[in-house]
């Protein structure tokens, strides 16, 4: 569903002052939840949940760097109830120090730079919306359809292979 969704890229100098207010610079990047070294961006607001969009997009107001526990500990969360909850590695499970700051400097970045959201429905001609929709769901079908498949015809290799296999071992193999 995400590849229907934009993405904005921002300029070196929009990222810099993303990264001044959360308190870092591009030559030291830290996880913005818990401090360890930054691998990823991480959506703050998740961009698809129960697999609809939420009208968050990518762009810069709505990320900020991650380190790879926390990004996949929190998922598609709301970040502060995840950076304060029990989820295995959120920062507060796994006891950071500095959580409290570090979501002010969040919560800060969000007021000052609100991340788009955009209500995809009202913007996209109801026809097109509901033909994607269509595509969409055709498609899931189908990949499920396809791994039934596949699951057959591993089935059936399987089998012709067992003997071979059998035939290997017999002669000393």
């Amino acid at each position: 569903m995400s590849e229907a969704i934009p993405a904005i890229m921002s300029s070196d100098e929009i990222i810099a002052l993303t990264l001044e207010v959360l308190g870092m610079n591009a030559s030291d990047m830290r996880c913005a939840y818990c401090g360890n070294l930054a691998t990823e961006w991480d959506h703050l607001n998740a961009i698809v949940r129960d697999k609809r969009p939420t009208g968050y997009i990518s762009e810069i107001h709505n990320l900020v760097p991650a380190c790879g526990k926390c990004n996949q500990s929190k998922g598609n969360k709301p970040w502060r109830s995840w950076m304060f909850g029990p989820s295995p590695l959120s920062p507060a499970s796994r006891g950071v120090g500095d959580i409290e700051e570090r979501a002010e400097r969040i919560a800060d970045y969000e007021r000052r730079f609100p991340p788009v959201r955009i209500d995809f429905e009202a913007v996209v001609d109801g026809g097109l919306w509901r033909a994607y929709w269509d595509a969409h769901r055709n498609l899931i079908e189908e990949m499920k359809r396809c791994e039934e498949l596949a699951t057959a015809v591993r089935a059936e290799i399987s089998s012709q292979a067992e003997p071979l296999r059998d035939r290997w071992i017999d002669s000393g193999h």
